[in-house]
């Protein structure tokens, strides 16, 4: 682990105190968990302070956590969360932050008058995963049609979506309809007996 990136989370550490909920460092960067309330100010600190000049916001994203872990212990704690990736050019550093968002209509304040790129970001954001973004200068979806229904990356979200929609000749116009694909369960029919498997394997094929 590189000086450079234990010397970051210290200063992170000092300048912000329990403005950061958690630091972490992992496959050389650092993820500081950052309250929501403390967002802006925050952020501010980091684009304008010499110590870490991180001019460039590289990417943003949501998570639902909604199945995490399902497969050992259950996750605890907020579903949502909105991760900004972000780089400073003449410092040659990476920094992850992370602003976690209650289960129940999860709202963000926007960071666009920081850094300009992020209004699509944002808009990427609140279409995929429903989170709003208040003060974003036009929060619409970008990616889905107006008339779609959800938000496609929710985990609970549907496979097969809610509707279709197609061009009606008649109508002259694009129509929605419910969706016509039949719901399926996927088995896998090849069970191989190998050293990456260990005691007896049940056959779930249903003998096809």
């Amino acid at each position: 682990m590189s000086d450079s990136i234990q010397n970051l989370a210290a200063r992170l550490a000092e300048r912000f105190g329990a403005d950061i909920t958690e630091c972490t460092i992992a496959h050389g960067e650092v993820t500081a968990a950052v309250a929501r309330e403390k967002l802006l100010e925050v952020c501010k600190a980091l684009r304008d302070e010499q110590q870490f000049a991180f001019e460039q916001l590289i990417d943003l994203c949501g998570v639902d956590y909604a199945q995490y872990g399902m497969d050992q212990e259950p996750r605890q704690g907020p579903r949502f969360a909105v991760v900004y990736h972000l780089l400073s050019v003449s410092r040659n550093q990476r920094l992850r932050l992370k602003v976690f968002l209650e289960d129940e209509a999860p709202r963000l304040v926007s960071v666009v008058n920081i850094w300009n790129c992020a209004n699509w970001y944002e808009r990427e954001t609140f279409d995929l995963f429903g989170i709003l973004f208040d003060g974003h200068p036009d929060l619409r979806r970008i990616l889905t049609d107006y008339g779609f229904i959800g938000h496609p990356f929710r985990k609970d979200f549907p496979l097969i979506g809610n509707v279709e929609m197609r061009y009606d000749p008649d109508k002259r116009r694009v129509v929605y309809e419910p969706v016509g694909i039949e719901p399926r369960i996927l088995v896998p029919r090849v069970i191989r007996h190998d050293s990456r498997y260990e005691g007896e394997v049940p056959d779930i094929s249903g003998g096809r």
